[in-house]
C-alpha cells in the first residue's frame, strides 16, 4: 500500500513538473525591438509593416517599434537604443543612422547576449549576427544608367551639360555609397557631364526643393537632369520641377518610394524611382533574429536588392508588391 501511494505521489509530481516545463516551454516569447532611422518616413514606416507581418506569421515572437522622428536626430536614436538595452530584449532589429554613434551601444547589447540584425546601414564592428542591407554602389550606377537613358529619352544631349545631386545628409555611409555609385556610372556611362558639388540638405523637403530651384536657377541652360539620394529629397527635387513646369524637359531619378514619390512619378516630375525593399527587410531582420536567437548560422551579409521603377514597369506584379507593402503583408499572411 505504501509503495502504491509513493507511486501516486511520484507520477503526480512528475506531471506537474511535465505540465510546468511544458508550459514555459511554449509560452516562451521572443521580445525583438525593431528601431529605425526614423519615424517620419514612408520608407521605414514600410519596414515596420514587414517587421509586422513576420510577428504575425510566426509563432513566439514579439516585437516593439522604435526610432526618432528625423533621421537627423542621430543622438535620439542612441538613446532610444540605451533604453531598448536596459529592458534586455532577445534580439534588436536596428537601422542605424550612424556606422559609429550606435557602435559602443551595440557592442555592450552583444556582449550581453542580446541577439543583433543590422539593416541598411553598415555599423563599424563585427559585434552582429547579421546584416540585411540594400548594395547601395550597385543602386547607385543603376540610376546612373537610367538618367542617362532618361537625358536621351528627354531630347537632350549627352555630350555636354550638367547634373544637380540632391543628397540627404553628409556623413552618412549608405548616402555616401549611393552618390558615389551614381558619379562613376555617370563617369562611365556619360563621362562628358559635368557633376555639380553635391549639395546637403539635412533630410529636408523643404531645404530639397529650395536647392533645387537654387541650381535651377544658376544653371538653367546647361542642366540635363537631377539625382535625389532617398525620399525626402526626391519628394522636394520633384516639386520644384513640377512648380518650374519641367517636367518635359529635366529627368529625375530618386531613391526610395514614398507614396508622394510615387504620385510623383505617375505625373512625371520623378522619372525613375530605385526602390529597395523595406518590407523584405522587416520582414526578414525579423526572421533572421529569432534564427539567431535560436542558434542557427546565418550569413554575415545579405543584398536585399535594389529595382528601377518607371511609368513603363509600374503597374508589373512584382513591382505592384514592392511599391504596396500593405497588400504584400496580406499576400505573406494568406499563404
Amino acid at each position: 500500500m505504501i509503495k502504491r501511494e509513493r507511486f501516486f505521489v511520484l507520477f503526480a509530481l512528475l506531471m506537474v513538473l511535465t505540465f510546468s516545463f511544458s508550459t514555459v516551454l511554449f509560452a516562451e516569447e521572443y521580445n525583438i525591438a525593431v528601431i529605425v532611422k526614423a519615424t517620419d518616413s514612408g520608407f521605414w514606416q514600410d519596414l515596420f509593416t514587414g517587421a509586422e507581418a513576420a510577428d504575425e506569421k510566426m509563432d513566439k515572437v514579439k516585437i516593439t517599434k522604435h526610432g526618432p522622428t528625423s533621421e537627423a536626430d542621430i543622438a535620439e536614436q542612441v538613446a532610444i537604443l540605451e533604453n531598448v538595452i536596459s529592458r534586455r530584449p532577445d534580439a534588436i532589429v536596428i537601422a542605424s543612422t550612424s556606422s559609429d554613434a550606435t557602435v559602443p551601444s551595440l557592442e555592450r547589447a552583444y556582449d550581453l547576449g542580446i541577439k543583433i540584425i543590422t539593416i541598411d546601414n553598415k555599423v563599424n564592428t563585427d559585434k552582429i549576427n547579421s546584416h540585411l542591407a540594400t548594395d547601395n554602389i550597385k543602386g547607385g550606377k543603376l540610376a546612373a544608367k537610367m538618367f542617362v537613358k532618361l537625358v536621351k529619352e528627354h531630347g537632350n544631349s549627352i555630350a555636354a551639360g550638367k547634373v544637380g545631386i540632391i543628397s540627404s545628409m553628409a556623413g552618412v555611409q549608405v548616402l555616401a555609397d549611393r552618390d558615389k555609385g551614381f558619379i562613376t556610372g555617370l563617369k562611365e556611362y556619360a563621362p562628358a557631364l559635368e557633376l555639380l558639388e553635391t549639395r546637403y540638405v539635412n533630410n529636408r523637403i523643404a531645404e530639397a526643393l529650395s536647392t533645387t530651384e537654387d541650381i535651377l536657377t544658376s544653371n538653367a541652360e546647361a542642366l540635363v537632369g537631377f539625382f535625389a539620394d532617398n525620399n525626402h529629397t526626391g519628394i522636394g527635387t520633384a516639386r520644384a520641377i513640377e512648380e518650374r513646369k519641367l517636367t518635359d524637359k529635366l529627368p529625375v531619378v530618386a531613391f526610395d518610394a514614398d507614396d508622394d514619390e510615387k504620385r510623383a512619378l505617375q505625373n512625371g516630375s520623378i522619372d525613375c524611382l530605385i526602390v529597395q525593399d523595406p518590407f523584405g527587410m522587416g520582414y526578414k531582420g525579423v526572421q533572421f533574429a529569432v534564427d539567431a536567437i535560436e542558434g542557427k548560422e546565418l550569413p554575415k551579409y545579405v543584398d536585399t536588392g535594389v529595382v528601377a521603377v518607371t511609368k513603363d514597369n509600374f503597374d508589373d506584379n512584382e513591382i505592384y508588391y514592392l511599391l504596396n507593402p500593405k497588400k504584400r503583408a496580406e499576400a505573406v499572411l494568406a499563404e
